[in-house]
């Protein structure tokens, strides 16, 4: 009995200071969030892209003050893309009822100094859908011509140029190449942008597989972290308002590549793009515009601000988002005039997400 009683002491030792079991490691760290830098708007004017009116500041801030007042006093967005000049305007030079020596007459520099009195950077966007046809017409014929004449719009006005030149198969590279040439010839790269005019970016499609030779030659050479010629990258919106998930999986191609063409597309560091996401479509407000707590950019900040680089680049997140688009951008719809504005959607995101306003100098890496 006392042996039993013993053994069975013994053995209660045992188990109670066995072998020791590993801790289960620590869980890793969430990534930090990295800064939203960009934070834009496309803007169509009260015509549906063309801008061919000029408008008095008054007017046109009744219809627009949401973007300079998110109803705090500060702006809703940081940056404001006056969309579209006609690119063979722009090289002809041409005057007519809506066109002033190539600008369309609504670009004015009232309009212009309305965003920049207020820390809102402005730029033009050359092209656009409806002017592929003519960006390839102005391609074949001068683009050197065209890259200088964007450069000294860019120069009057103190803005800088997006380049959207949406020309699916075929696409004139070398004409665009030229193009860029000459434009950073009078306005060279700046990592720190200081000077409006030395921004140039380019449009590309929402993922990799629409625009492919573009972004293929963008992604190679204009938009390398260690030989930067553009500033960055816009992937616009698709054909429809999508979804966070669907958005998401757009920009992972750009920051993936695609391996398996032929040639390959490279990967884009996250700190050369922004991503696009509708503010107004057909006839209701969109979250993006109203109602920032259901809105596809508060979902999708947690992977904009932190999507890591598979590839290309060394940081953390893309450099923000771009909405598409303020005022009238389509015939149908109601646009983001009164009483559709959107402090209550992307106003309230530049403050959930601190953006700052004015646009600090870019991640270059």
């Amino acid at each position: 009995m006392r042996r039993s009683v013993l053994l069975a002491a013994l053995l209660l030792v045992l188990v109670r200071t066995g072998p020791a079991v590993a801790a289960p490691p620590p869980a890793p760290a969430p990534l930090a969030a990295t800064p939203v830098q960009v934070y834009g708007a496309w803007h169509c004017g009260d015509d549906f892209c063309t801008w061919g009116t000029a408008r008095t500041v008054a007017q046109f801030d009744s219809q627009n003050h949401w973007l300079i007042d998110r109803g705090d006093g500060r702006p809703s967005v940081n940056l404001v893309v006056l969309s579209f000049v006609n690119p063979l305007d722009l090289l002809r030079q041409t005057t007519d009822a809506t066109t002033l020596d190539g600008v369309p007459r609504g670009m004015t520099a009232e309009i212009v100094q309305y965003f920049t009195a207020r820390g809102v950077r402005v730029m033009l966007s050359i092209g656009g859908i409806t002017y592929t046809d003519d960006w390839n017409t102005a391609l074949a014929e001068n683009p050197t011509l065209l890259g200088q004449r964007a450069a000294a719009v860019a120069t009057r006005l103190g803005v800088g140029i997006e380049i959207d030149y949406e020309q699916n198969t075929g696409p004139n590279l070398a004409g665009l190449q030229s193009f860029i040439d000459a434009y950073r010839a009078v306005h060279p790269y700046d990592a720190t942008a200081a000077r409006s005019p030395a921004r140039l970016t380019i449009d590309v499609a929402a993922g990799d597989r629409w625009l492919i030779d573009l972004n293929r030659k963008a992604t190679a050479d204009w938009l390398r972290t260690d030989a930067p010629v553009l500033d960055y990258a816009n992937a616009m919106v698709t054909a429809r308002p999508a979804s966070a998930s669907t958005a998401q999986a757009d920009w992972q191609e750009h920051v993936d590549g695609k391996p398996q063409y032929s040639p390959p597309v490279p990967p884009l560091a996250p700190a050369k793009f922004t991503g696009a996401v509708y503010l107004a479509y057909g006839g209701k407000p969109l979250p993006e515009c109203v109602n920032y707590a259901n809105s596809v950019q508060k979902a999708a900040a947690p992977y904009v601000q932190s999507v890591a680089p598979h590839g290309a680049g060394s940081t953390a997140g893309m450099l923000g988002f771009m909405f598409w688009a303020a005022e009238r951008p389509a015939t149908r719809g109601i646009g983001t005039v009164p009483p559709n504005t959107c402090e209550g959607g992307a106003g309230a995101g530049a403050t959930a997400l601190a953006v700052p306003v004015p646009m600090p100098a870019l991640r270059q890496g």
